[in-house]
This record gives C-alpha cells, sequence and structure tokens, in this order.
C-alpha cells in the first residue's frame, strides 16, 4: 500500500457498475455526530473523480430531496450511498447518521456493508469516541466484520494524531492492543504565528515512503535522513503486529533472526487481516486545500478498501428460508444463482414516489423483472408479530445514486447495491426473490422505540391526510411505531429520542403536506373501588305516552388484580324481571368503561344486583340500563375510589460505571428494583418495576445519564394504586375539565 500511482482516471458522470462480486467492496462509515464521516465521503468521491470539484454530497442516499432539517440543524439524520471507483473496483460508501436517534439508519448501513470505517477525531481526544461508538464496534466485532480506523480533522490546531492513536488502541484493541496500529505517521510543515505546523502529507511505515500534499497533488518521494528515525519505533511495532496475525507462523522467527522481511509478503500478511477481521489499521485523513483534488490521506484509505477490505464473496450472507419457514442451504455469492435481495432503506422522492436501496446478496436483479416480495417487518416493537405480506412486483428502474442525480444501470450483480423505483408493496427488511421459488431473509435487529409522540390533525383538511401521511412515514422508517391507543383515544408515534420526532413532524409537514400539533401523552389509567359500597338507581319519568319506569339496587366490592368486571345477579321473588337483567349489566358495564370518578374505565370489581321494581307498562330495556348505570354512579359516590396506574416491568442494560447512577434514577421514579445480573462485555442487567407515567421520556433521559451506552426495554407488568397525592391532583384535573 502506498506505492500506487499519483494520477486516476476520473469517474464522473458515468454509473459505476459491477461485473463481478469480486470487483465490489461495500464499507459503511460509523462515527459520532461531527466526526467528519460526510467530509471523508466527499473527499473520496472527489479523489476518485466521482465529482469534478470539491462540495457538499447532498444526500447521496436514495433520495433526492435533501431532509431542510439536516441542512437547518447540519446533522445528518439518514443513510446515504455514494459510489466510487478506484482500480476497477467499485465502492459502495454508506455514509451513516451519528447520532443516536438515527441508529436504525445505522444497522441498515452495517446490514449493507462487507466492512466498516470507524471514523475519529484528532481533535476530541477520548471523547471523540463515544460509548455508542464502541457498542457498534463490539458489534462487528461479534460477527467478525473487518474495521479500519479514520483519524479525520488533523487540520485542527488541537488535532493530536499520536494521542488519538493510543485512545483508540485502548478503546478498540482490549483484547489486543497490537491489533490496532497506524499504517501512515503525518508529516507537519513549518509552524505558522499561532504555533500550528499544519500537516502537509504522510509518510508510510511498510514502504518508507513520503507522501508530499503541500502543492495540491500527490507527490512520492524518499524519506530524508531525519525523517527515518522518527518513523523506525512505530515501523517496528507495526511489522511486529502483522506477522502476530499472520497465518505464516514462519515470519516471526525469521524476522526476530534478523532477516528484512520484503515490502510485498508484509502488504499482503496485512491484507490477508484486515479482510479476516483481526488486525484494525489507522489511517490520517485531513481535506484538501482549496483547488486540489485530493485530500490528505484519501489516496490511502482507497488503496486500503480496494486491497485490504473483503469482497461481498467472503461475507457469509444472512439465513433464508421458504415463506412457510422452511430452512433453505446457505446462499452463495452468485450472479448466476438464484435471485435474493433486500430492501435495506426505503425513502420517497417527490419525482419518482418510492424509492429502495437494496443489497443483492445472491443472483442479479435487472429492470422490468417481476420478482416475488415478502417479509413481515423489521422487528414487531414488543407486540405481536405482524403477518407475513407477500406480493408480486414488477422491477422499475435501477440506479446508483449520487447527489440529486440517478445514474441508470441495466443490472445489479449479487454482492451489489442499487436503487429500485416504484416498489410500491415493498417494506425496509423485505426479500425480493423469484416468483417461482419465494425466499424471505432472516431480519436484523432494530431497536424499540421508546419516546411517545401524541399528535393530531392541525385542521380538517390534515386530518383526512394525516392516515395515508404516517402510513408511509413507518413503512419508511421501522424505528417508528404508530399506535392508535383504545383507551386514550390518542394517535402516538413512538419514536427513538426527541430529535427523531423532530424529523418525523418535519417530513409529515414537508413531503406529505401534513400539519399536526404535538399534545401531551396520556396514560392509561384505570379506575378501582377500595372496599364495598352499595347503590341504588332509580329511573321514573312520566311525560306523557309511554313511560320510562326502572329501579335496582347493586352492591360493588373490589376484585384482586386482573379479574375484570364481573356481574352477578342475586334478585328473588322475580323482583326485576329477567329479561331485564341483562339489561341492568348492560347499563353497568357501559357506565364503568366511562368511569365513576376521573372518566377512567372501573376494572377489577364485582358487581352484584340484588333488588329492584318494575312497571309492568313503563319498563323497558333502555329504563333498566339506565337505571344500572345510575345505581352505579350512586356506589361509587359513596365509596373511596382508587386510581389505578399501569407498572412496567423495566429491564436497562447498562455499563457497570454507571449502575448506581440508573438505580439511583430508577428510585427517584417511584421505581422498585427488582433484581440486577452480571451481563457480558462489563455491563449489568437492572430489572425494576416503574409506574409508565414515569417513563414517558426515559429513552432520552437514560442517554444522558449513561452517556448513550444503556439500554432498556418497557413490558406492561399490571395495573396499581397511584399514590393518594397523584391521584387527587388527577381527579381536580377531571373535574375542572367537566
Amino acid at each position: 500500500m502506498g506505492d500506487k500511482a499519483n494520477a486516476h482516471p476520473g469517474a464522473a458522470g458515468r454509473a459505476a457498475s459491477a461485473d463481478h462480486p469480486a470487483s465490489v467492496r461495500n464499507v459503511v462509515l460509523v462515527g459520532h455526530s461531527g466526526s467528519g464521516k460526510t467530509t471523508l465521503v466527499e473527499a473520496l468521491a472527489l479523489t476518485a473523480g466521482a465529482v469534478n470539484r470539491a462540495g457538499r454530497v447532498e444526500d447521496g442516499g436514495t433520495v433526492s430531496d435533501y431532509d431542510e432539517i439536516e441542512h437547518r440543524q447540519q446533522r445528518s439524520v439518514q443513510l446515504s450511498l455514494v459510489p466510487v471507483e478506484w482500480d476497477g473496483i467499485k465502492i459502495n460508501l454508506l455514509d451513516t447518521p451519528g447520532y443516536a436517534d438515527f441508529v436504525g439508519e445505522l444497522r441498515a448501513g452495517l446490514r449493507a456493508a462487507d466492512a466498516a470505517l470507524f471514523v475519529v477525531s484528532a481533535a476530541e481526544g477520548a471523547e471523540g469516541i463515544t460509548g455508542a461508538t464502541r457498542m457498534v464496534w463490539e458489534e462487528c466485532a461479534a460477527v467478525g466484520m473487518p474495521r479500519a480506523i479514520v483519524v479525520t480533522h488533523l487540520e485542527s490546531a488541537r488535532a493530536d494524531f499520536a494521542g488519538m492513536t493510543r485512545t483508540c488502541a485502548a478503546a478498540f484493541g482490549a483484547d489486543d492492543p497490537d491489533a490496532v496500529l497506524p499504517l501512515y505517521l503525518p508529516l507537519h510543515g513549518e509552524q505558522g504565528p499561532d504555533g500550528h505546523a499544519p500537516v502537509t502529507g504522510l509518510v508510510g511505515l511498510l514502504s518508507q515512503r513520503v507522501f508530499d500534499y503541500a502543492s495540491g497533488e500527490r507527490k512520492e518521494s524518499e524519506p530524508g535522513a531525519d525523517q527515518l528515525p522518527l518513523i523506525e519505533e512505530a515501523r517496528n511495532k507495526l511489522i511486529e503486529g502483522i506477522i502476530a496475525e499472520s497465518e505464516d507462523e514462519s515470519l516471526m522467527d525469521r524476522y526476530l533472526g534478523g532477516e528484512d522481511l520484503d515490502y510485498k509478503s508484509l502488504v499482503d500478511d496485512l491484507e490477508r487481516a484486515v479482510a479476516r477481521g483481526i488486525f484494525h489499521p489507522v489511517l490520517a485523513a485531513a481535506p484538501a486545500a482549496d483547488g486540489a483534488r485530493q485530500g490528505i490521506g484519501t489516496v490511502e484509505l482507497l488503496e486500503l478498501i480496494t486491497g485490504g477490505f473483503p469482497t461481498p464473496l467472503e461475507h457469509p450472507a444472512p439465513a433464508v428460508t421458504t415463506p412457510d419457514g422452511t430452512a433453505r442451504p446457505a446462499l452463495a455469492c452468485d450472479p448466476a444463482g438464484p435471485l435474493v435481495a433486500e430492501v435495506v432503506k426505503t425513502a420517497s422522492d417527490p419525482y419518482v414516489g418510492r424509492v429502495s436501496l437494496v443489497r443483492v446478496f445472491s443472483g442479479t436483479l435487472r429492470p422490468d423483472e417481476t420478482v416475488h416480495v415478502s417479509g413481515h417487518g423489521l422487528t414487531d416493537h414488543g407486540h405481536e408479530a405482524r403477518a407475513l405480506h407477500e406480493a408480486d412486483e414488477r422491477i422499475g428502474a435501477l440506479s446508483a445514486p449520487f447527489g440529486k442525480q440517478q445514474r441508470t444501470l441495466t443490472r445489479c450483480v449479487a454482492g451489489d447495491l442499487a436503487c429500485v423505483a416504484k416498489l410500491s408493496r415493498a417494506e425496509t427488511g423485505d426479500t425480493l426473490s423469484a416468483k417461482e421459488d419465494p425466499l424471505l431473509m432472516e431480519p436484523w435487529d432494530m431497536p424499540d422505540p421508546l419516546l411517545p409522540l401524541a399528535i393530531q390533525a392541525h385542521s380538517k383538511a390534515d386530518e383526512d391526510k394525516l392516515s395515508q401521511g404516517l402510513a408511509r412515514l413507518v413503512a419508511e422508517d421501522p424505528t417508528m411505531r404508530l399506535e392508535h391507543n383504545q383507551d386514550t383515544h390518542q394517535v402516538v408515534l413512538w419514536c427513538l429520542g426527541e430529535a427523531h420526532a423532530d424529523v418525523a413532524l418535519e417530513r409529515l409537514r414537508s413531503r406529505y403536506g401534513v400539519q399536526v400539533d404535538v399534545v401531551p401523552h396520556k396514560v392509561s389509567l384505570r379506575e378501582t373501588f377500595a372496599g364495598k359500597s352499595g347503590g341504588r338507581g332509580r329511573h321514573v319519568k312520566q311525560s306523557g305516552g309511554h313511560g320510562q319506569y326502572a329501579i335496582c339496587e347493586i352492591e360493588v366490592e373490589p376484585l384482586p388484580g386482573g379479574s375484570g368486571i364481573e356481574f352477578v345477579d342475586k334478585v328473588v321473588g322475580g323482583a326485576v324481571p329477567r329479561q331485564f337483567i341483562p339489561s341492568v349489566e348492560k347499563g353497568v358495564r357501559a357506565q364503568a368503561a366511562k368511569g365513576v370518578a376521573a372518566g377512567y374505565a372501573l376494572i377489577d370489581v364485582r358487581v352484584t344486583l340484588l333488588d329492584g321494581k318494575a312497571h309492568s307498562v313503563d319498563s323497558s330495556d333502555a329504563a333498566f340500563q339506565t337505571a344500572g348505570a345510575l345505581a352505579l354512579r350512586e356506589a361509587a359516590a359513596g365509596a373511596r375510589i382508587h386510581l389505578l396506574e399501569p407498572v412496567a416491568e423495566v429491564r436497562v442494560l447498562v455499563g457497570d460505571d454507571y449502575v448506581g447512577a440508573v438505580m439511583s434514577d430508577l428510585s427517584g421514579r417511584r421505581g422498585r428494583v427488582v433484581g440486577t445480573e452480571q451481563a457480558p462485555g462489563g455491563r449489568t442487567l437492572v430489572r425494576a418495576e416503574v409506574p409508565e407515567i414515569e417513563i414517558g421520556r426515559y429513552a432520552v433521559d437514560l442517554r444522558s445519564l449513561s452517556q448513550g451506552t444503556a439500554r432498556f426495554s418497557r413490558a406492561y407488568a399490571r395495573h396499581e394504586p397511584m399514590p393518594p397525592q397523584l391521584s387527587e391532583k388527577i381527579r381536580e384535573r377531571a373535574e375542572a375539565a367537566s
């Protein structure tokens, strides 16, 4: 690496189209917001000739309408694809959002990629590697995904490449720090008046060559006599690290014996170790100077990607079954094999409609062919799994996106990525396969959205469009969940965080023309009797013509939680005629559904009908329904009513350093910690029971409390009485509103 020619033929204006999986590299860029991922993608595209001048790649993803909210807040909120070509290799660069609220886009990028570039800022030190970034590294390590590290912002006055390299080794090389080592060291120019010496080039530790970018073009030369001692220690450490991971066990003995190992053997071993995911090189990058075509380190990085990162042939495909669940043999990345592709992202384009980003794992995808679409969503989000949906659809135009351009493709072979227009029935996570041999790919995990956003249409015109707009929004983003709460009669959009919610509202407005108002989220409270009570319902009216006459007496007593409403008939002597007893029960249940104290449904009581009176002419079904409701309300007026709140079973997976803070926070939310257990990776699982009214914003608060490293899940446990002071406040609000 590092010996290749300075010049490279431009690829601007033509679509990169792969003929074989061996000529494809799929690389996802990972890093926190502000680490420089998008700037690096732009620099790589400029160096590869995919663009002719420096400039922001406006959403190189699957849509052409770049989100206004992203311009306004200067952050990426969605996965974007930028295909470039280098030395005859097509490189699909997948730029992911760095903000935690858009982790669904990150996971889609990981699904589509075969290797990962972790981007960290030289100006931020240890703060440049967040806990969330470490967790993604561990996820990649668990599946053996090859990884390299790119240190950016070398142009900053606070940049410390050596310090950042040590930080990376400590953060990412816990098991083997010698597997995280730099391939190049930055060279600095003369110090300016402020004492800052700008980075002007790199020196290759293996090749012992200097790559000077000071003139705006990459120039290669021999190192000066004064430069060789500066790299000797780092070079020896790198060689030892490569040898330690080499499949050739004789290399270490030869090296220790003083043999001068040839450069090509070292590079070959390095590339094999990187492709196997056991060695993680650190590279340096800085943006190009004004008018320059190549940023510092971009050529070196492109060489690593093409030479050291694996082809799709080396990356095992996810498991597949038939739609009915019958296991099928493992897929081979063969363009001539059976068609199996997956929708990794769905977006809407104002001009062409729905656009799907597809990764082909087997076979070849072609325009105008009919495929079978099958899937059931990426996750059930803790609820009953969705039914499998299946349909045959015709493939529209295939394209390779770049900015606002869509470059037409004639095919997409196994291992490659492409955008497919107008797949109206396909959702993110769905499988595309041959219609005569339908298959279903194993889904990938998505985080459960746990921040509720209650919304209502701003106007009647918005109300007419709301349902369709929400359906499209959720189909595009599987990390959102739509709920129509039957108890509170609210429309709730469950999101991953506040920024995620902001983007959802902006997309509703700008893409689908729907204006909504955010309203306070309501929790489904319940009511119950604290003790026995009796009530008499008397509904007697005579206003000319047919009158109304019904009297009933009931007794109400509490039941254990989960019992619902039990109705018992103990009438003797026919005081209430048989045909009207169901009417009394119907009236009681109707009133119970409306509530008897604060407007919440009554549960867990036994209502016993003891006595009553009827009239031979004026009694009716409606009259006894009304009497039953009146009797229940009178019984409630003379009893103590408990307001019941839902309690959730909360499971928090948190690093050991934050366990105390999490447990203290849960206690402050009226939670009861019911147990803890040790989990792998220096984490603890905390189990607690917490009132749901206290965890509406827990998704946001926990992220802040644990620096983004903790995860939690919640599940309904039961309803139980609220504290009297809270219960009284809610009753007062209900009375004021009535």
